[in-house]
C-alpha cells in the first residue's frame, strides 16, 4: 500500500524561503541547527545530524539500500528512489535520498512527516520550522488523554498518578523490560547462529585451504556454545538448529517471546578485499548495539546486515501503541549491561584464541535491535584467513572457543546476581531505617 504524504507540504517547503535552513531540532535541554541542501523536489538534510537529540542510527545495508533505526523502529530507503518503507507500508517521498561522500541525505519531508509517525515522541512544528523531542511517556499520555490542560503524567512520581488507569497501562507495557529484576533459578540465554539457508554469509578462505561457509560454522559453534552453557546450569534456546534462514528482525523477537535474559549472536568475519593483505587479517571481536564509531565497525555492520536482501517474508510483528516506549527504554537500559557482557566474553576468548583481540566495539546490527535484553554479536575470527578458517573448523579448538564464550556469559550472570543482591539489600536497609 502506497501512501502519498501531504503534497501541499512538499510544495510549501520547496517554495518557502526558510526551507533552505537551518532546521532546528530540540528537546527540553538541547538544540541543534541543521543546514539543508536544495534539491529539485525539496530540501535534503544529512540524516546523521539529527543525533544526539533524535535517537537515530543510520546503517548501509547493501547496494543503494539504507536503514534508519529510530526509537527501535526501522525506515528503509534507497538512493535515487522516491519511496520509504516502514514495516508493510510504503510512503512516497518528495525527492529521492542521496549519498554524498558516504553520508546519507534524506528529504526534509521524511523528518517532518514520516519520522514523527514512527517515533511518536517527536513533533514537527511547521510554523517554527523545528522538530521537537518530548519525553516518550509524557507524550504518550498527552496523545491518549487528549487533554492538553492536564498536568504531564510520569510513570514514576511521588504522589498519586494523574490518571491511574493510564499509568497502570503504561507500567504494564514497560513491565516487559524491567529496569532490574531477579534472574530465574536457571537463567535463559538465546544463542543465535548467524545467516543460514539461502544466505550463506561469508565464504573463504582467500588463499587456499578447505572451503568454509559462515552459516555452517556459526551453526556448529552456536550448538557447542549452547551445550557448554547447559553444562553450567544455564537454559538455552536457539534461533535456528538447522540450515534455514531466520529474518534478522525475528531473531531478537524469538528471545523476547521466550523472556530470555541474554542474547548472543555468533558470526564469522571477512576481510575487505581492498585491504593490503586481506588474507592475513586475523582476530576476534565482540559487538554491542550502538552507533558504529569506526570505518571497520561500519564495514562489519554492512556485511552482517546484508542478509535483508534474502528476506522475502518476515514474520516480524508490527508494534503495539506502546512499542515506542518499550523499545526506547529497553535499548537504553541494556546498553551498559551489554557492554559489560561483551567485555567479559572478549576477555575469555582472548585466553584461548590464537588470533589477536580486536576489542569490544559497537555497531547498528539489525539482529540486535529487537532483542529487549543485553545482546551481543561475536565475530569469532576471519574465515578469509586460512589459519583461522582451520581453527574455526577444528572440533577441539571449537570446544575451547565455545567454553570461553560460555564462561564469559556465566561470569556476567554471576556479577549481575551479585549487583542485584547488593541493590536489594541496600533498599531493604534504607526502608528499615525509615
Amino acid at each position: 500500500m502506497i501512501l502519498a504524504l501531504a503534497a501541499a507540504f512538499q510544495v510549501a517547503a520547496a517554495a518557502s524561503p526558510t526551507a533552505t535552513g537551518p532546521l532546528l531540532v530540540k528537546d527540553a535541554s538541547r538544540s541543534a541547527s541543521i543546514g539543508l541542501v536544495a534539491a529539485p523536489g525539496g530540501p535534503l538534510l544529512r540524516a546523521e545530524q539529527l543525533r544526539p537529540i533524535v535517537p537515530l542510527t543510520v546503517s548501509h545495508l547493501t547496494g543503494n539500500r539504507w536503514l534508519l533505526l529510530v526509537n527501535g523502529a526501522t525506515i528503509e530507503v534507497e538512493e535515487g528512489l522516491r519511496f520509504a518503507k516502514v514495516g508493510d507500508q510504503t510512503y512516497q517521498l518528495a525527492t529521492p535520498p542521496q549519498v554524498r561522500k558516504g553520508a546519507l541525505y534524506v528529504p526534509l519531508q521524511l523528518v517532518a512527516e514520516i519520522i514523527p509517525r514512527v517515533a511518536t515522541n517527536l513533533v514537527w512544528d511547521p510554523d517554527r520550522f523545528e522538530l521537537r523531542a518530548f519525553s516518550t511517556v509524557q507524550k504518550f499520555a498527552d496523545r491518549e488523554t487528549a487533554t492538553p490542560s492536564r498536568a504531564p503524567m510520569h510513570v514514576r512520581q511521588s504522589g498519586p498518578p494523574v490518571d491511574a488507569a493510564r499509568t497502570e497501562h503504561v507500567q504494564a507495557a514497560i513491565g516487559v523490560v524491567p529496569s532490574i529484576g531477579p534472574l530465574r533459578k536457571h537463567p535463559l540465554v538465546v544463542v543465535d547462529a548467524g545467516h543460514g539457508g539461502v544466505d550463506p554469509g561469508m565464504h573463504g578462505p582467500i588463499h587456499g585451504g578447505p572451503p568454509i561457509l559462515e552459516k555452517n560454522v556459526t551453526l556448529n559453534v552456536a550448538k557447542r556454545v549452547g551445550a557448554a552453557l547447559s553444562q553450567r546450569g544455564i537454559d538455552v534456546k536457539y534461533t535456528r538448529t538447522t540450515d534455514t534462514l531466520i529474518a534478522l528482525g525475528d531473531r531478537g523477537r524469538i528471545a523476547n517471546d521466550a523472556h530470555a535474559d541474554l542474547f548472543v549472536s555468533i558470526h564469522v568475519n571477512a576481510a575487505n578485499p581492498n585491504w593490503k593483505d586481506p588474507g592475513g587479517s586475523r582476530g576476534f571481536e565482540t559487538y554491542f548495539l550502538a552507533e558504529a564509531k569506526t570505518e571497520d565497525a561500519r564495514r562489519v555492520e554492512r556485511m552482517e546486515n546484508e542478509v535483508v536482501k534474502f528476506e522475502t517474508n518476515s514474520s516480524a510483528r508490527a508494534g503495539d501503541p506502546l512499542s515506542f516506549i518499550v523499545n526506547d527504554m529497553a535499548q537504553n537500559e541494556h546498553l551498559r549491561e551489554a557492554n559489560e557482557l561483551a567485555d567479559l566474553i572478549q576477555h575469555r576468548i582472548q585466553e584461548v584464541h590464537p588470533g589477536p583481540s580486536r576489542g569490544v566495539k559497537q555497531a547498528g546490527f539489525v539482529v540486535l535491535v529487537t532483542a529487549f535484553m543485553p545482546a551481543v554479536l561475536v565475530e569469532i575470527g576471519f574465515g578469509s584467513n586460512p589459519a583461522e578458517a582451520a581453527y574455526m573448523t577444528d572440533p577441539t579448538r571449537v570446544e575451547e572457543l565455545a567454553g570461553a564464550i560460555s564462561d564469559g556469559v556465566s561470569e556476567y550472570l554471576k556479577r549481575y546476581e551479585r549487583r542485584l543482591t547488593a541493590a536489594t539489600g541496600a533498599s531493604a536497609g534504607g526502608a528499615a531505617r525509615k
